[in-house]
C-alpha cells in the first residue's frame, strides 16, 4: 500500500513539471498588479483624490442598492451608524464604529467593490466612495479632499479598540 502511495505522489510531481508545458510563470508587470495591498500608514496608495460630493451619483447607482441610499444596508451590510454599539448584546458593525483604519476603506472598494464588477472603478471614483463612506459616518466633512496624504491621517472612532497581538511569533509592536 505504501509503496503505491508513493507511485501517485511521484506521479502527481511529474504531472506539474515544466516539462509538459502547463502554465507559465508571471510576468512583473502581473505580480505587480498583485501587490495592491494598503497599509495602514497608506503605504501603497496611488495618487488621485476625491470628495464625498464627488461620489454622490456613484453612490447612487453602483452602491445604494445594496448598501442603502445612507449606507444603512439593504442587500449587503450596513456601511454607516453603530457608533456606540460595541458593547452592546447585537452591536452594529459598520466602518464608522467597527474599522480601525480608513486606509483598509480604501483598500476593500478598490479590491472589492461594486460586488457584481469588483476592480472596475478607477482610483478617484475610490477615493471619492471612501471619502463618501466616512462623510456618512460623519468622520470627514463632505467637501474634505480625500488622498494618499490625507487618508492615513483619518481618526476612525475604534483607531484604538483593538489589542496588540500577545503572540511572540508576530512580533511585539503595536499597529497604529
Amino acid at each position: 500500500m505504501r509503496s503505491l502511495m508513493i507511485f501517485i505522489a511521484g506521479g502527481v510531481l511529474l504531472a506539474q513539471s515544466p516539462k509538459y508545458g502547463v502554465g507559465r510563470a508571471p510576468t512583473p508587470a502581473e505580480i505587480r498588479e498583485w501587490e495592491i495591498s494598503i497599509a495602514p500608514d497608506g503605504k501603497g496608495l496611488p495618487e488621485g483624490s476625491g470628495t464625498a460630493a464627488a461620489a454622490k451619483e456613484t453612490y447612487a447607482n453602483r452602491c445604494g442598492k445594496c448598501h442603502g441610499a445612507n449606507g444603512e444596508g439593504r442587500d449587503s451590510v450596513a456601511l454607516a451608524g453603530g457608533q456606540g454599539t460595541l458593547k452592546n448584546p447585537k452591536p452594529l458593525k459598520t466602518v464608522g464604529s467597527f474599522w480601525p483604519y480608513a486606509t483598509t476603506l480604501w483598500d476593500y472598494i478598490n479590491r472589492a467593490m461594486p460586488f457584481d464588477k469588483p476592480g472596475t472603478l478607477t482610483t478617484e471614483q475610490v477615493y471619492s466612495l471612501t471619502a463618501y463612506v466616512l462623510f456618512l459616518n460623519g468622520i470627514v466633512a463632505e467637501n474634505a479632499v480625500i488622498d494618499a496624504r490625507t487618508l492615513p491621517k483619518v481618526e476612525m472612532p475604534n483607531r484604538h479598540g483593538f489589542v496588540a497581538d500577545p503572540r511572540p511569533d508576530v512580533g511585539t509592536k503595536r499597529r497604529r
